[in-house]
């Protein structure tokens, strides 16, 4: 039986996440950008290794882009930090136990395309999704959240997704992105990672140019023709400041202010990585997209795969306020 879908914060999701693992029954699977062992994580790791020993099918894929978040490199079988040891220690423990793990993007001429952006969780009838939370300790401590859904029929679909996702990583190939239908009031959107074609850009921006106010929340300022249509209405745009990000994101930021010379109203310390907009209508209707996507272009031009849910559920957006008022604001 289907619940309300719930917002969890980083750390709950975690650990209602392990608490589920653990008396998981059938299957888990579970995708993400980036996963490493650390205080934060050791009980999620130790969870998916015993459901997997008692028996439980447990396949987990995440992005060779682990190796240059926490150690600058991007390639697997490199050894040049404590912290990349720790997570190929990891690995390996999760094969011992009977894990079926597979790095995704060894493929990649370079070290920002085709990356797995997309965050996503099945537990047997239950899927942790649509939002930005990444399994390491700094990500956790970040201003994010992730939904916990409770469907038999979503969590078959997403199931399926990653398996489809897995399969092509390893031949090599994108797929075009594609939606399919949860419940009556919403859509998961997937962005299956071939270039120049994403979804959940192309309806956030078909969303803003019908829109008469719009609430963006994103780690980095709106760029593009989703940044055009948005200036056209009345829009409340919270973005990091520079000084909240590292060398990298900063660059990104500080060039986004420039090219959609937005200005963001976060006044926060903590690193936003929360991504979602809620567009409200001419008709005063509400529409929600919320996922793994940072609503940039450059991600849509370098084929990068990720995961949304758009919905019209007013219980949904109005987590998704709360979030914003306790959170962002």
């Amino acid at each position: 039986m289907a619940t309300k879908p719930k917002l969890l914060l980083p750390d709950e999701f975690v650990q209602t996440a392990t608490a589920h693992i653990l008396r998981a029954k059938s299957h888990v699977s579970l995708v993400c950008m980036v996963m490493a062992n650390d205080p934060t994580t050791d009980g999620f790791i130790d969870a998916l290794a015993k459901a997997s020993e008692r028996g439980v099918t447990v396949v987990v894929a995440a992005d060779t882009f682990t190796y240059g978040e926490l150690a600058g490199h991007v390639m697997p079988h490199k050894y040049y930090s404590k912290r990349s040891r720790e997570t190929t220690k990891m690995v390996k423990r999760l094969k011992k136990a009977g894990v079926k793990f597979t790095w995704l993007g060894k493929f990649s001429a370079f070290p920002f395309t085709g990356r797995t952006h997309t965050k996503c969780l099945v537990v047997d009838d239950t899927v942790y999704s649509f939002g930005g939370v990444n399994l390491y300790e700094d990500n956790i401590s970040f201003a994010d959240f992730m939904f916990r859904i409770e469907d038999i029929q979503l969590a078959l679909e997403l199931k399926d997704e990653i398996g489809r996702l897995v399969i092509a990583d390893s031949r090599n190939f994108a797929y075009r992105s594609h939606e399919f239908s949860f419940k009556k009031n919403s859509k998961v959107l997937i962005d299956g990672g071939f270039q120049g074609d994403s979804i959940i850009y192309r309806r956030a921006y078909q969303h803003a140019r019908d829109s008469k106010e719009i609430l963006f929340v994103s780690q980095y300022c709106p760029a593009g023709k989703l940044s055009r249509a948005m200036n056209k209405t009345k829009s409340r745009v919270y973005f990091n400041k520079p000084s909240n990000a590292d060398i990298w994101n900063r660059a990104i930021i500080v060039a986004g202010i420039i090219s959609s010379r937005y200005q963001t109203k976060y006044r926060r310390d903590k690193y936003l990585h929360a991504k979602f907009v809620i567009f409200t209508k001419n008709d005063g209707t509400k529409v929600a997209i919320t996922g793994s996507h940072n609503f940039m272009p450059g991600t849509v031009l370098l084929g990068t795969k990720e995961i949304a849910l758009e919905t019209t559920d007013k219980k949904i957006i109005a987590q998704l306020e709360d979030f914003f008022k306790k959170h962002v604001q």
